[in-house]
């Protein structure tokens, strides 16, 4: 078994483990099976760093099988410099939401660790597949786990969160699936996408293939206008669910558009960039604006991802390899402060059973520690330089500006915005004297939390500092799709 194989395949057994262990009686020895489980995941998608050829644009570590053959559908795995740092993100941010949720969770604990598993591994297996249609099958797959995270583990209106979740996607999603169907006709019966890249496509099929995979994507990004679903799920999920949603999952939907509407429609993709481009500028300002005004800390950082993830979509249509490199980049730094965001606001939550930034105030004098680090977190949130969240959208910011000078002012905005919603929750719930009792009683974070912390922080404090290993890898990536999307696919 190949190393991408053993990357999906491994969370996913332990996860198939753990729900047939039983119920809560069991719940310790869960959490250290889901632990080992996550740190073998892990550890096995460590080879593909190290092993990686940096400076090729090759697809590497190449698994392929025959698997339906009547459909010439194969199980067909490879990464490449774009697709490697989704995967390690994935892998890590797993563990941490395994270590995270060690004490939170005490109800159906094998089910709960069982599904962050599976899910760990169909995210995997997103990122790694080569062909269409394994693509799309774990592409829907990892709604069902997420889809009873959220309804099982999830707050009051849970319910309606996972159902408003689950459909949204599914709607977009077959579309996809119809996109994905006409494509296997007119290559001649393939799902190979190194095959669909060089298909020539008539101007009206790339329009209508264009728009069948926005409505798939875009509600996974989420895009504005279709981003309404993104804050009732973050509010009622668990915070290992918000955690995963906001690091991983968003970034299926950005994935779709580098491996499906850029390369394989370029010339739909240049000709519907410029609604590309303003969809994201709204989603930049407009969404950064609603942030300022929210009174639910979930709530807040959800619009705030909204915002980061606008920066990405942005960088996938300017066809500047700087732009393009930044956006990549700030969808692994989102990764690690969203998540770190989240987990933070759970860090509360558990303690006072509420996200609203009202019943807080003057944590820093009990929680001194914590305190340190959620001023880091927010600080990367804001784009402070010397963090993560500063690196992919300056990158983005230049490209923009090299393109077209408005479009880099636009965007430049959210550095602003990021600041002032990042900064005034901070300053609310952290800042001044202790508001009430509840606060006066917090204790501060324990070794599990500090450690939850510090990996986080190392993590966002690496990549400000020195981001070249993250670009390295995927320049040559990036400059190869930007060439292919340089050339018209019109027969």
């Amino acid at each position: 078994m190949g190393l991408l194989s053993l990357a999906i395949w491994t969370p996913i057994l332990f996860g198939v483990v753990l729900l047939a262990i039983g119920r809560d009686e069991h719940a310790g020895m869960v959490r250290w099976i889901a632990l080992i489980g996550a740190l073998l995941g892990l550890a096995v998608t460590i080879p593909l760093y190290t092993g990686f050829e940096v400076g090729s644009a090759a697809m590497q570590f190449v698994e392929k099988a025959v698997w339906i053959e009547r459909f010439n559908v194969h199980y067909h795995l490879a990464v490449d410099g774009i697709s490697l740092w989704l995967v390690l993100l994935t892998a890590f941010i797993t563990v941490i939401v395994v270590i995270a949720s060690w004490e939170s969770i005490t109800e159906r604990v094998n089910q709960y660790m069982g599904a962050f598993l599976i899910l760990s591994g169909l995210m995997i297996g997103v990122f790694a597949a080569a062909d269409a249609m394994l693509f799309y099958i774990f592409f829907e797959a990892t709604l069902i786990p997420m889809y009873l995270i959220i309804g099982i583990w999830g707050g009051p209106n849970k319910i309606y969160a996972a159902f408003k979740f689950f459909l949204y996607t599914l709607l977009g999603s077959l579309l996809l699936l119809i996109a994905l169907i006409y494509l296997y006709n007119v290559s001649g019966g393939t799902f190979d996408l190194a095959i669909w890249y060089q298909l020539p496509l008539s101007s009206a099929e790339q329009t209508l293939l264009f728009f069948a995979f926005f409505a798939a994507f875009a509600v996974k990004v989420p895009m504005w206008p279709v981003h309404t679903w993104l804050p009732d799920v973050h509010v009622e999920a668990p915070t290992g669910g918000s955690a995963v949603l906001a690091a991983i999952m968003l970034k299926l939907g950005a994935y779709g558009f580098l491996r499906f509407s850029l390369p394989i429609l370029p010339d739909a993709s240049q000709e519907w960039a410029g609604l590309m481009i303003g969809l994201s500028l709204v989603a930049v300002i407009y969404v950064g604006l609603v942030a300022m005004v929210q009174q639910d800390m979930k709530k807040l950082v959800a619009y705030s991802s909204v915002a980061h993830m606008g920066f990405v979509s942005l960088g996938f249509f300017l066809f500047n390899d700087l732009a393009l490199a930044g956006a990549i980049v700030q969808m692994i730094a989102h990764g690690f402060v969203s998540a770190a965001m989240f987990l933070g606001i759970g860090v509360l939550y558990d303690r006072v059973h509420s996200r609203e930034i009202a019943d807080y105030g003057g944590v820093i004098n009990t929680m001194p520690k914590f305190a340190a680090f959620a001023l880091l977190f927010t600080m990367a949130n804001a784009g402070l330089p010397g963090t993560a969240g500063f690196v992919g959208e300056w990158m983005v910011i230049l490209g923009a500006v090299q393109v077209n000078f408005w479009v880099g002012l636009g965007a430049a905005t959210a550095l602003i915005l990021g600041a002032s919603y990042s900064l005034w929750m901070f300053k609310r719930v952290y800042l001044g004297a202790v508001a009430n009792d509840n606060v006066k009683a917090l204790l501060d974070i324990n070794k599990r939390e500090f450690f939850v912390m510090v990996l986080l922080a190392i993590m966002v404090l690496y990549m400000g500092v020195y981001p070249k290993p993250f670009t390295d890898v995927m320049m040559p990536s990036v400059t190869e799709l930007l060439q292919h999307v340089a050339v018209s696919k019109l027969p």
